[in-house]
């Protein structure tokens, strides 16, 4: 049975990484401050930590492969039918060179990457929300897809 401070801090652990909303890297550098300096004194934060900085490097992973994917194409794309005077001339250039003709199978997969990205953001909200509820409560949760960096 878990004190209340341990399930507090363990519950902490996962709320912090919503401060990447308002600090850039904050999912990463508040969590590891927070772990770091509390995991000695429980298991079950010690868990909860490793965990939440599993579920965070596997989203920045899963996040730069999309980015990978789909902004190459998107800047290709672009440019290749793109030419160079329309750059200088840029009042016309929306309708007469992005429009639903110049759409091709490898942008498609690159407007699925950026549907898949912001899935993956809307699920990674709605996970470490359900998480700190499951930690509150004294449970172990194992955030899905999570690739395990520290065991």
């Amino acid at each position: 049975m878990e004190t209340t401070n341990n399930k507090n801090l363990a519950t902490f652990i996962h709320l912090s990484t919503l401060s990447q909303y308002c600090i850039p890297f904050g999912n990463y550098i508040f969590p590891i401050l927070i772990w770091s300096t509390n995991k000695d004194k429980s298991e079950f934060i010690d868990f909860n930590g490793k965990q939440v900085l599993n579920f965070q490097l596997s989203v920045f992973l899963y996040t730069l492969v999309l980015a990978l994917i789909a902004i190459p194409i998107f800047i290709a794309t672009v440019f290749s039918s793109l030419p160079l005077n329309a750059l200088l001339n840029e009042h016309h250039f929306m309708e007469n060179h992005l429009n639903i003709e110049n759409i091709s199978g490898i942008v498609i997969v690159a407007i699925i990457a950026v549907f898949m990205f912001i899935g993956l953001k809307v699920a990674e909200f709605f996970l470490i929300i359900y998480a700190s509820l499951k930690t509150a409560n004294g449970e172990r949760y194992k955030y899905p897809l999570t690739i395990p960096f520290l065991k």
